[in-house]
């Protein structure tokens, strides 16, 4: 007889996760399902899709392989119930099990669901991750300001990464300055491997096409790995071939070039094809070979171990409502440029062509071009916060909220963030070779030809003033606004309300 069902998430696809290492072979079934609920639920890119149907059923085929009963009902079954609640009962009826065990899920709308399921769930802590929700909230407990070079600093004591007793290795714990060089004129790497598809992948990637070809994004080519082998070949590569030059060019962008040095295992990591302290062990180990140097490696562990398990910590402590938080009462809806309507602002335009073909764009295109244009445009940050949630194939709610609720949009009024990050088209002409190719001239600020980006940076800080001025990272911008004649700043105000007038109409801006 049945004991339990045991049930798989398409973000858990690992051995050890909980849910697993709490089953019993012998009595318990396994339960994985492809149903539309999730597939739909957001207008997910058709890339994830495909990726997380194809990983999923390599999965169970897996487990099957290593002894496991498991029950695996694919999108197009007649019986599919179309939600995971609905398998579980489902599957419960046919077995005679009579309760459920699965790893905490990463959305608290699938943690409310399972809440509510008339069946017994035990839904056990997720410990893939480094810092547990518990952890979090321990740390988080008495603090005024819950900033992640504090939280980041714990978890290198705890994971002993980079340190030499009880000091972080070179005697600094950041080496970030050292992160900040412009686009090469060069980039010598080729980026991830692309892996063909295979028979289980090719089936997946025909089923995506019959089903979610209206959703955003481009199906083909797809070469993502699917299984675990691949994403650790892709691993490998990354630290083999990119990780000596990711620190210095992980923030800049150019047309030519889509991953210059970037790991890009985001979507490996999150689903569980690979595991956050064997990635950064890895990169470890790449300076201590002396392969790469301290602030490449650094860089890249602090997104893992610092920034990723911070990203969590705050969803889960801030609690349901954190993704409807939207503190500078932001409301014009989100532009059809988003979703590939001609732009004539250029690096928009390259951002959202990437995320179209790859479901992928690296931190700093997300947060300051497509993000850093939300924020100052005035965009809904809902709106926003689904888009990210639908057209990125690592993005899962636990950490797409809190980037773009908090970090990128400043809805959550500072939880994140000290400041909004938010700049002038100076930044982005920096950090890329976008504006040599722009309609807009990066260097006018008011005018014919001004970029956008300079008119709506001057209007969101006048629009939000009262909130801001008193902030010591942001004084000097307010001097700065202050010393401006007065016909220029009416001037700039003026330009601006008329760009986004035009963008609410639907025009080609």
């Amino acid at each position: 007889m049945v004991k339990r069902l045991i049930l798989i998430l398409g973000d858990q696809l690992n051995d050890q996760v909980a849910a697993l290492r709490e089953a019993d072979k012998d009595s318990d079934v396994v339960v994985m399902a492809e149903v539309s609920d999730e597939a739909s639920y957001v207008r997910h890119h058709p890339k994830k899709i495909a990726f997380l149907f194809a990983a999923m059923r390599k999965f169970a085929t897996h487990l099957r392989t290593a002894g496991w009963t498991v029950h695996y009902t694919e999108l197009d079954d007649t019986e599919n119930s179309g939600s995971l609640t609905g398998e579980l009962l489902r599957r419960a009826e046919q077995t005679g099990a009579h309760s459920v065990v699965v790893t905490e899920p990463g959305e608290w709308r699938l943690i409310r669901a399972f809440d509510d399921l008339p069946l017994p769930v035990t839904q056990l802590t997720d410990d893939r991750f480094i810092s547990s929700r518990a952890e979090f909230a321990t740390w988080a407990d008495g603090r005024k300001q819950l900033r992640m070079e504090y939280f980041y600093r714990d978890m290198r004591r705890k994971t002993g990464l980079l340190m030499e007793g009880d000091q972080p290795e070179r005697g600094k714990w950041n080496f970030d300055h050292d992160n900040r060089k412009a686009a090469p004129d060069d980039v010598t790497h080729d980026g991830p491997p692309q892996f063909e598809p295979d028979d289980i992948t090719q089936t997946v990637l025909d089923l995506v096409t019959s089903r979610f070809d209206n959703h955003f994004g481009d199906l083909h080519p797809f070469w993502f790995a699917t299984d675990r082998d691949q994403a650790l070949q892709a691993l490998n590569q990354f630290i083999t071939d990119a990780l000596p030059l990711f620190g210095d060019y992980q923030d800049a962008m150019l047309n030519e070039n889509r991953f210059l040095y970037h790991a890009v295992i985001g979507q490996y990591l999150n689903a569980g094809l690979l595991l956050p302290l064997e990635v950064c062990q890895a990169a470890e180990d790449a300076y201590k070979d002396g392969h790469a140097p301290i602030n490449a490696v650094e860089g890249f562990i602090r997104q893992i171990i610092g920034w990723r398990e911070y990203m969590r910590g705050i969803y889960f402590l801030e609690g349901p409502d954190y993704p409807q938080r939207n503190q500078l009462d932001h409301q014009r809806a989100l532009p059809d440029l988003y979703w590939g309507a001609e732009t004539k602002m250029h690096c928009l335009s390259k951002a959202v062509e990437q995320t179209q073909a790859e479901a992928y764009a690296h931190h700093i295109q997300r947060l300051m071009v497509t993000g850093n244009f939300a924020l100052i445009a005035g965009l809904n940050p809902q709106e926003v916060a689904d888009w990210y949630l639908a057209v990125y194939a690592d993005a899962y709610e636990w950490v797409e909220a809190p980037n773009v609720i908090g970090m990128s949009q400043f809805a959550d009024g500072g939880i994140v963030g000290s400041k909004p990050y938010v700049s002038s088209g100076n930044y982005i002409d920096k950090m890329s070779n976008y504006c040599k190719s722009c309609h807009y001239k990066v260097k006018t600020k008011i005018g014919d030809g001004a970029c956008p980006f300079n008119l709506l940076y001057w209007s969101f800080l006048n629009r939000h003033r009262a909130l801001f001025e008193k902030n010591p990272r942001m004084a000097q911008m307010y001097r700065t606004w202050d010393r401006m004649a007065n016909d220029k700043r009416e001037t700039l105000l003026s330009e601006a309300d008329d760009f986004l007038t035009k963008m609410s109409a639907g025009e080609r801006v």
